[in-house]
C-alpha cells in the first residue's frame, strides 16, 4: 500500500438531460472522516449514497464536498388553485341576479385573481431524476478518486520527506552514542576529576564512599536506553513507511516516543558535542512530526 496525504482537491463536471453539474472536492488534515456538504435544494435524498462512496476511497481527513446544479432550461408548469377557482365561480353564482352582464369569464380576468394560478418549476418525471442522480454519482466516483490520486502523489513525495528525516534521527543517534565523552576511559577521568576536586574542598570526605555515589550518578546519567530506544523507534519508523497505508496515527506515537527520549538526552548530556546533538534531534523531530499530521 501507499502512503497518502490528507490535503487535495479535485473537481468533477458534467451534463444530462437539462441539467449541468459539477462538483467540487477539498480535503485538509483531520483526526477521523468528517465529511461537510453543500448541496442543492431537492438533492439532500443523496446523502447516505454520497457519504459511502466516499468512505471507500478515503480514510482520514475534512472534506468539504459541494456539489452545484443548474438547469440549461426553464420548464413552468401552470398549477390553478382548485378551492379558490370554485368559490370564485360559487361567487359569480350567487351573484349572478345582480350582474348586468353574464358573458363568460375570461381567461384575463381568472389570472387577475390574486393566488388563484400559480407557475411552479416543473417536475422531472421518475425515470429523468433516476437518470440525472445516476450521472451525478457517476461524477461523483470520479472526482473522489481523482482526489484519492491526488493525495496518494502527495504522500508518496512525503514519505520521502519523512525517511530522510528519520535517517537524520538515526544519524544524530549514532553521533551519540560515538561520542567520546561516553567511552569508559573518559567517564573514569571525569570521575576521577571530580572526586580529587571535592576531597580538595573537603578533605574530611570519605574517599570510598565518594566513589561510589559518583559511580551511581554515571550509571544514572548513561544514555544507554535512550539511544538503545532511538534505534528501535527509527526502525519501526522505517518499516510503517515502506508498508504504507493508514499510518498517520502510529507514525505520530512514534514521533511522540522520538521527542521523548531527546528530552532524556538533552537532560543528561554532560558533554557539549551530546548536548548539541540533542538539540539537533529535537528539532528534525519537530520537523517530522509536523509532516506526519499531513499523513492519513
Amino acid at each position: 500500500m501507499t502512503l497518502q496525504s490528507m490535503t487535495g482537491f479535485a473537481r468533477s463536471e458534467g451534463t444530462t438531460g437539462r441539467y449541468r453539474w459539477a462538483w467540487e472536492l477539498r480535503s485538509v488534515n483531520g483526526k477521523g472522516l468528517d465529511l461537510r456538504l453543500r448541496l442543492p435544494s431537492g438533492m439532500d435524498a443523496l446523502e447516505a449514497e454520497i457519504r459511502a462512496i466516499v468512505g471507500e476511497a478515503i480514510i482520514r481527513g475534512n472534506l468539504q464536498i459541494s456539489l452545484n446544479m443548474t438547469a440549461a432550461e426553464s420548464r413552468m408548469d401552470a398549477v390553478v388553485n382548485e378551492d379558490a377557482l370554485a368559490a370564485v365561480l360559487a361567487l359569480r353564482e350567487k351573484l349572478g341576479p345582480s350582474i348586468v352582464s353574464q358573458a363568460p369569464l375570461s381567461l384575463d380576468a381568472l389570472m387577475s385573481v390574486r393566488g388563484l394560478v400559480e407557475f411552479r418549476e416543473a417536475e422531472d418525471d421518475a425515470e429523468s431524476l433516476a437518470a440525472r442522480h445516476f450521472a451525478i454519482l457517476e461524477g461523483l466516483r470520479t472526482a473522489v478518486q481523482a482526489l484519492a490520486d491526488m493525495r496518494r502523489r502527495e504522500g508518496e513525495a512525503l514519505g520521502a520527506v519523512l525517511l530522510a528525516q528519520v535517517a537524520r534521527i538515526a544519524e544524530l543517534a549514532h553521533v551519540v552514542e560515538m561520542d567520546p565523552s561516553r567511552s569508559p576511559e573518559e567517564i573514569i577521568r571525569r570521575l576521577e576529576a571530580q572526586i580529587a576536586l571535592t576531597m580538595a574542598a573537603a578533605p574530611s570526605l570519605d574517599r570510598d564512599r565518594l566513589h561510589a555515589e559518583a559511580a551511581l550518578l554515571a550509571t544514572k546519567a548513561d544514555l544507554r536506553e535512550e539511544i538503545d530506544r532511538l534505534k528501535t523507534h527509527v526502525a519501526a519508523a522505517r518499516t510503517l513507511l515502506m508498508e504504507g497505508g493508514p499510518v498517520g496515527r502510529k507514525l505520530d506515537f512514534l514521533a511522540q516516543e522520538f521527542n521523548r527520549e531527546s528530552n532524556t538526552i538533552c537532560s543528561k548530556s554532560n558533554a557539549a558535542a551530546v548536548t548539541a546533538a540533542g538539540i539537533e534531534l529535537k528539532v528534525v523531530i519537530d520537523q517530522f512530526r509536523e509532516q506526519v499530521q499531513n499523513l492519513e
